[in-house]
């Protein structure tokens, strides 16, 4: 599950997409996730979902690479529709066992946070997939240069953003590596309540903190020499 992540990542192939200016890529990213928290009905996120499925033929990305993008987040998302389903008011009761209420507009909200979550994964990552590390970089730096006359660091901000994101995937093999070798010594990381599960995640944790700081420093040293 942690490879399945594709935020991050860049997937080489020859599209269109893939040749597009980096700074049209980001922008219109970014005002396609501004979209998914605008929309406020079922008719604006079929057309996002149009608009998202017709990107990703014209990346030539397979859809499956994508879509498995989605398993690291089913726990986030289950929490997400649980709480909004319960928790939002207002609106005909629709189901009520003791303390729990469910209602149109609960089960409305939880609904449309679910979709915005899926549909905001799959739209950031089309962005990673068909964009190298440099590009992206260049991207940012170039959209942030007007700033740069207010002795703003743009490029420093663009390569820090850029290195976060592609650090991403990075961490996540790290920590497939680490989870292997816990596994191999006989950990065991599924039973047990959450408690013993927290702790169970303490041995990969401070190896991945201290292997994550190393690579920092590393990555430091062959910037400044």
């Amino acid at each position: 599950m942690i490879r399945d992540i594709t935020i991050g990542q860049y997937y080489p192939a020859e599209s269109k997409l893939h040749g597009l200016d980096p700074r049209v890529k980001i922008v219109c990213t970014l005002l396609y996730l501004i979209s998914l928290f605008l929309v406020q009905n079922l008719l604006g996120y079929l057309l996002a979902a149009i608009f998202l499925f017709m990107i990703i033929r014209s990346s030539r990305v397979p859809v499956k690479f994508i879509v498995k993008g989605l398993k690291p987040i089913i726990m986030l998302l289950m929490i997400t529709v649980v709480f909004n389903l319960f928790l939002t008011k207002g609106g005909k009761v629709l189901l009520a066992v003791g303390f729990l209420v469910i209602t149109e507009q609960g089960l409305r909200t939880a609904v449309f946070m679910a979709i915005r979550l899926i549909f905001l994964i799959m739209g950031a990552s089309i962005m990673t997939l068909t964009t190298t590390p440099n590009a992206l970089t260049d991207g940012i730096e170039r959209l942030l240069k007007p700033f740069g006359k207010l002795k703003v660091p743009v490029h420093e901000i663009a390569m820090m953003m850029s290195i976060a994101l592609r650090f991403i995937p990075i961490l996540l093999e790290e920590t497939d590596k680490i989870m292997k070798a816990q596994l191999a010594r006989g950990a065991d990381l599924e039973s047990g309540n959450i408690i013993q599960k927290a702790k169970a995640m303490i041995p990969i944790l401070v190896p991945l903190f201290v292997s994550a700081f190393r690579r920092a420093n590393d990555l430091a040293m062959a910037m400044e020499a």
